[in-house]
């Protein structure tokens, strides 16, 4: 039977999962497979602002979404909330990792010239970027198999795919740590990795994007535009449409791809 357009991104009675849905990327991944009709959890660190991002969503979607605050440094305590999350409608059909680490556990070392970024920082990014997402997957892939619409979609960025360009950061206190770029470019093999491992119950992609506007400097945002072929920074409204393609139906056969949404700035 052919499916319409409109029946492929249909998320009705679905149940996902959001790592990070508190942040600013993850609420709009939250926000986006709640308007197709999805029941969500939110997964993040801070109890006060899931609950808060959870209830907005909620009033402003119509869907159901639940909180559950986690520590994804802490194995254990990621295993337990997933399972949680399962339990909560005791089903999972996707799973939106958008967490990462930016310093705000306030690890030294962290933006700072590269001499001075410390082993701590590099390991804190790791395990909440990249560990977090491994062990998710051990977690959730019997669930997503079981589920016949099983999928994950991974949030990278650019630079797991290029090398910064410190030019951009010049009379700044901003800076590009040498660990976030580590942990995303290892998210792109994590997810090649498995969506071969996990095919065919469950697929597997990446969304990358580019730089996004958050109130950074003007000397940074000209400089960021400049080189972006489309003229601006992205918003997290830019990301809305790739998630929902990659975790609906309108991608049935695509996985183990990493969608850039840069406004073309890797291009050059």
């Amino acid at each position: 039977m052919t499916r319409t357009v409109q029946n492929l991104a249909d998320m009705t009675s679905r149940v996902a999962l959001v790592v990070g849905g508190a942040g600013h990327v993850g609420g709009a991944a939250a926000q986006a497979l709640m308007e197709l009709g999805a029941s969500v959890v939110i997964m993040d660190l801070d109890q006060e602002q899931c609950t808060r991002r959870a209830a907005a969503l909620s009033a402003q979607t119509g869907q159901p979404a639940v909180d559950i605050a986690c520590d994804l440094a802490d194995e254990e305590a990621t295993r337990a909330g997933v399972r949680a999350a399962i339990a909560t409608w005791g089903r999972l059909d996707a799973v939106v990792h958008c967490a990462a680490y930016v310093g705000t556990t306030q690890v030294p070392g962290w933006v700072a010239p590269f001499a001075e970024q410390t082993v701590a920082a590099w390991d804190a990014a790791l395990r909440v970027s990249l560990t977090s997402a491994f062990v998710i997957a051990q977690e959730t892939a019997a669930t997503l198999a079981a589920s016949g619409h099983g999928v994950m979609v991974l949030v990278g960025s650019t630079y797991g795919i290029v090398g910064p360009d410190m030019r951009l950061y010049t009379d700044t206190s901003m800076g590009n740590p040498a660990g976030y770029g580590a942990a995303k470019g290892g998210l792109l093999q994590l997810g090649r990795y498995l969506a071969t491992t996990l095919a065919p119950a469950v697929r597997v992609n990446l969304v990358s994007p580019g730089g996004i506007a958050r109130g950074q400097p003007v000397v940074f945002q000209d400089r960021y535009v400049s080189r972006t072929p489309l003229g601006r920074m992205a918003t997290e409204q830019d990301l809305k449409g790739a998630v929902a393609y990659l975790a609906s139906d309108l991608s049935a056969y695509v996985t183990g791809q990493n969608l850039i949404v840069d406004g073309g700035w890797t291009t050059w």
